[in-house]
This record gives structure tokens, C-alpha cells and sequence, in this order.
């Protein structure tokens, strides 16, 4: 091959990239491979000569999306507050979401998404047990509320990715809002810290420490 010829098939693979990575990220992964093409302006043959399968393409489009999202939940888990520590990592997800709906799929999703991102997911899914946890230790978060209570959360303000897109961001921080005032412990007992924590207190600002966002589930 050609140093030409090579160029440009770097050129195509990092154009298929780019091009799936916005089309999975505004449409969900399940756009065919075909309609990909289409958009990257390239025959459906090129495409599967750097991407024989749906899970190859997927792995490579959200892979920048999915290290973000294990760099937010390190910087959850570092965080000594478990109330700070697990609402942020919700709200991380929030802002994912309103920006680039359709791509947490690589963390919540099964199929070719799953498959994808299988280690991710289940690492995913230990750190977040550890988070809830850590919150029912320090008693903020609502008794009886299971790592899988909090995922039900997290499904249901992924499925606001549908909502048309001007009115997606304030759909998706009521939601978030509202899930996490009834997340948030009403013992009102005294964290680790030993300061209180008022559910009429929670802030809608950012919480501390690097979020390492994407752009980015």
C-alpha cells in the first residue's frame, strides 16, 4: 500500500468515526450501518473494511464518551462526601444526556452497545453499588434505596433523550430534580464531616471535583 493510499484510509476510518459518533449520539446506536455510510459519504464496503461489525464501529464511536464517564465515577468515588459524591454522579449523567442523548446506551444499553462496553458496564455497575453504599453508611440517602433503585433513576432520565431538543435540558433537570429529593435522606442526620445536610438544601450547581466530561453516556 501506498503512503497515499494509506493516509487516506486513516482519513476514511477517522471520518466514520466522527460521523457515527454524532449520529449515535443524536439518534441512538441502533441507526443502521448502511444509513452511517451514507452520511460519511462513503460506500457501505469501505465502511465495513475498517469495521466488519456494528460492535467494532460502536467500541470506536463512543469510546471517548465512555472514558469520560468512567472518569466521572473515579471522581465520584474520591469524593469523602457520599451524598455530594452520589448526587453528583447522577447529575454528570443528567448533563450527558442533554448533551448528547443516546450515547449512555455504551453503559445502560444491552445488544451491540452492551457488548461493546461489557467490562465498562459492570465496573460501571460495582463503583455505583459502592457509592450507595457509602451513602446509606453515612445516612443520606433514603432507607431501603438499592444500587438498582438508583438505576431505575438513571433509565428513566435516559429515556428523556427523546424529548424534543429544545425542550430536552429542562425536562431532564426537573427529572433530575425531583429523583434526587427523593433520594436524599429526611433524617437529616449528621454526615461524616459532621455538618448537616437539608433535603430543601440540596444545590442545583455542580458538584465538587473533576467531573471529566465529555465532548460526551
Amino acid at each position: 500500500m501506498t503512503r497515499k493510499a494509506r493516509a487516506d484510509a486513516v482519513g476514511n476510518r477517522q471520518h466514520i468515526v466522527g460521523t457515527a459518533r454524532e449520529a449515535f449520539a443524536a439518534e441512538g446506536v441502533d441507526l443502521p450501518m448502511r444509513e452511517i455510510a451514507r452520511r460519511a459519504g462513503l460506500g457501505i464496503a469501505t465502511l465495513y473494511r475498517h469495521f466488519p461489525t456494528r460492535t467494532d464501529l460502536i467500541r470506536a464511536a463512543l469510546a471517548d464518551h465512555v472514558a469520560a464517564c468512567r472518569a466521572d465515577m473515579r471522581a465520584a468515588q474520591a469524593e469523602p462526601d457520599a451524598w455530594i459524591a452520589l448526587s453528583g454522579a447522577i447529575r454528570r449523567f443528567a448533563e450527558h444526556q442533554i448533551r448528547a442523548p443516546g450515547l449512555n446506551e455504551a453503559l445502560l444499553g444491552s445488544g451491540d452497545a452492551g457488548a461493546a462496553f461489557r467490562d465498562d458496564r459492570l465496573a460501571h455497575a460495582a463503583a455505583l453499588e459502592q457509592l450507595v453504599a457509602r451513602a446509606h453508611q453515612q445516612g443520606v440517602l433514603r432507607h431501603g434505596t438499592s444500587a438498582a433503585d438508583v438505576r431505575v433513576a438513571l433509565t428513566a432520565i435516559s429515556s428523556l433523550r427523546t424529548t424534543q431538543a429544545e425542550r430536552r435540558p429542562a425536562a431532564i433537570r426537573t427529572l433530575l430534580d425531583l429523583l434526587l429529593a427523593g433520594l436524599h435522606s429526611t433524617d437529616q442526620r449528621p454526615l461524616g464531616t459532621g455538618r448537616r445536610v437539608w433535603p430543601s438544601r440540596i444545590s442545583p450547581a455542580e458538584p465538587r471535583g473533576d467531573a471529566g466530561v465529555e465532548d460526551a453516556t
